[in-house]
């Protein structure tokens, strides 16, 4: 999310004198970040600035990807995990929506993951936020790519939308925010390529943490960055005991966010 309107420096110098009414622009009463100043999700953590990025292309996939999603069905997903029933299965195939070259999430409907699981990976992915936009703050096209099912790449319309720093597209979510804010206007695709070092456990003890690198509209917003656990909303985290390899996970947060041209490839990393 944005605030693209206002000077950063001024605006950024006006929420630390004058914390936002709304609670949807952030919060006070959430633990301290370790090792940081900042709240999760504070009102007053500096935002990144706004980037117009280039004209958008279609990157076609390489040889040796995996397309997950091709615009024509969804053969490659299932039902995720926050999706299932009692005994901890599938309840049936996805219900998104597919038209058109792309696939639209379906309010009600669940999440997706894929079927076939992943750990160190370059992953690219389009979205577009729904047209006409409603609703502000987190309630503005909201949805997330899920690394691993753990660790949410945030996926939001932060076009002229404030919202806190760690809640906008291209955030860790709830950890780190964005570098930049490239985002396209409402109505235009984005485009997603991350690069994912999956977590080196030991049952919960933590050998190495997972990190990314994300490229948002062909803008950096995080470089290399260490995860500090899996996503949680107005909590801190930390690592729990989880295989080496998992699936892919979109989120379905009630708005009609579409996604297309969705291609992973698998790294063979050093020292792994």
């Amino acid at each position: 999310m944005k605030f693209l309107a206002i000077a950063p420096l001024l605006f950024t110098g006006l929420l630390l004198a004058q914390p936002p009414a709304k609670p949807e622009l952030g919060f006070t009463d959430t633990p301290i970040l370790p090792g940081l100043p900042w709240h999760v999700h504070d009102p007053n953590r500096p935002h990144p600035p706004v980037v117009t990025p280039g004209p958008f292309f279609v990157e076609a996939p390489p040889a040796d990807a995996i397309v997950l999603f091709d615009g024509h069905d969804l053969s490659h997903w299932q039902l995720a995990k926050s999706s299932q029933s009692n005994d901890g299965k599938p309840t049936g195939p996805p219900a998104w929506k597919v038209q058109d070259g792309y696939m639209e999430v379906v309010p009600g409907k669940g999440e997706i993951g894929t079927k076939e699981k992943f750990g160190d990976i370059q992953l690219h992915l389009e979205w577009q936020s729904p047209t006409p936009p409603t609703g502000d703050s987190q309630g503005r096209g909201n949805s997330g790519v899920f690394l691993m099912g753990l660790y949410e790449i945030q996926v939001l319309d932060s076009y002229n939308n404030p919202t806190y720093a760690d809640g906008q597209a291209g955030a860790v979510y709830g950890q780190w925010p964005p570098l930049a804010n490239p985002i396209r206007p409402v109505g235009q695709w984005n485009s997603y390529d991350i690069y994912f070092e999956a977590p080196h456990l030991e049952g919960d003890k933590v050998i190495k943490p997972a990190a990314v690198t994300v490229v948002f509209n062909g803008v950096l917003v995080q470089d290399h960055q260490q995860i500090m656990g899996p996503t949680k909303h107005r909590e801190l985290t930390h690592y729990i005991a989880q295989p080496a390899e998992d699936s892919l996970v979109l989120q379905n947060h009630g708005n009609a966010v579409r996604y297309r041209n969705i291609w992973v490839r698998r790294l063979s990393l050093p020292g792994k």
